[in-house]
């Protein structure tokens, strides 16, 4: 069956499970700070959070164009793709760089949803995107090692099985690289959470289940070091490229959820006897944030499609979800103007997706940082920082 068919086939089936839920679950949800158990299960029982991992281990085998498809689909519908999309990136550090043992051990209970690995253990509080320059440690003691130190923005912790997080387990000014000297391990949440991590959820702007996590002394298994130590930056790079395309594809998926609302209103809306949409300045912010997010999309299909030929795709990667990003957020806020003072009404769902969408132009890395890697990796120019 060719790609675009098998696309296409996700994006209706998707669009069907959503439809089973509706917005007013999100909206619920959101005012409870509640996790979308019911949903998150269906979607791990349908096949569509196991898009990624090989049939040999329970899953469907398929690339990452097929799960950008996804997690697309699911925001277009007005859903919340940030509750479940982890399980797809950081299922692909395992994938890639875990031994046969640890993919037999984990991989086919994650695809049946007997496990959720849904948390990716990186940014601290002291050095955010500066990853190279983080303080947690891992201190190797015979069978296990010991774990000190803080995360934070780290979401889904209380709702996930696994994390896959990273520390430093030589000390930079010991290492000839700065990307040198951090390992990555699966921390196990179910016997760790009280027992050497101590997790403290973030009353935050979205419902996104963030939290900051202590460690004090957690011992971690040394068969739960995750590729080689030392080089477990590596290890998590390969998961952040395929977290910004998939992030970038939520966006294209918000874009258009906000473009197909805002038209629809806009049709039906009349003010001074006619339909609103009949002025251009109705029209033009939106044909505009539809033309945003159609050149946003290209950008995403193809930093996907070399993710999937295995190719270099870090500027690619960063390009697709700072454009998607930006695609989003002005095509959110044509939605919002639009719908003018019922934009602010939670019973139009736009300003829960309005915050949500706003959170891509800072995580999982900000717009700045992104232009400074384009800026030294595309144009040649000398680093900023």
């Amino acid at each position: 069956m060719e790609k675009t068919s098998v696309v296409n086939e996700i994006r209706t089936a998707v669009a069907s499970l959503c439809a089973s839920y509706g917005e007013d679950y999100w909206r619920e949800l959101d005012a409870q700070r509640g996790y979308p158990t019911e949903f998150v299960d269906e979607m791990v029982q349908s096949g569509f959070l196991n898009v990624l991992i090989p049939e040999q281990y329970g899953g469907s085998g398929l690339g990452l164009i097929e799960a950008c498809a996804v997690l697309e689909e699911i925001n277009r519908c007005g859903a919340h793709a940030g509750a479940c999309h982890a399980q797809m990136y950081v299922m692909g550090t395992v994938l890639k760089h875990g031994s046969e043992e640890q993919k037999q051990r984990y991989l086919p209970d994650i695809a049946s949803g007997v496990l959720r690995l849904q948390s990716f253990g990186v940014t601290e509080p002291s050095t955010g995107t500066d990853t190279t320059n983080l303080k947690t440690t891992a201190t190797r003691q015979g069978g296990h090692y010991r774990i000190n130190g803080q995360k934070v923005w780290i979401s889904r912790v209380q709702h996930s099985d696994l994390m896959v997080m990273l520390a430093r387990t030589t000390p930079r000014e010991q290492c000839k690289k700065k990307t040198e000297g951090m390992s990555a391990f699966i921390v196990d949440l179910r016997d760790a959470i009280d027992n050497g991590l101590s997790v403290q959820p973030i009353d935050a702007m979205i419902n996104h289940h963030a939290c900051e996590l202590f460690f004090d002394d957690l011992k971690v298994p040394y068969e739960n070091l995750l590729g080689e130590e030392g080089q477990g930056f590596r290890v998590v790079l390969d998961g952040m490229n395929a977290e910004r395309i998939l992030i970038g594809a939520e966006c294209i998926g918000d874009a258009k959820y906000f473009i197909e609302k805002a038209a629809a209103y806009a049709n039906e809306r009349e003010v001074f006897g006619r339909p609103i949409g009949s002025n251009q300045g109705i029209q033009f912010p939106l044909a505009k944030a539809y033309a945003q997010m159609q050149a946003a999309n290209l950008m995403v299909e193809r930093a996907a499609n070399l993710f999937d030929a295995g190719e270099a795709c870090g500027s690619e990667a960063n390009m697709a979800k700072m454009l998607a990003a930006d695609a989003s957020w002005q095509a959110g806020d044509a939605a919002m103007q639009t719908h003018g003072g019922f934009a602010f009404s939670r019973e139009y769902h736009l300003e829960r997706k309005f915050r949500e969408t706003r959170l891509y132009q800072i995580a999982p890395i900000s717009t700045n940082l992104i232009l400074s890697y384009i800026a030294e990796r595309e144009l040649g120019l000398p680093r900023s920082f």
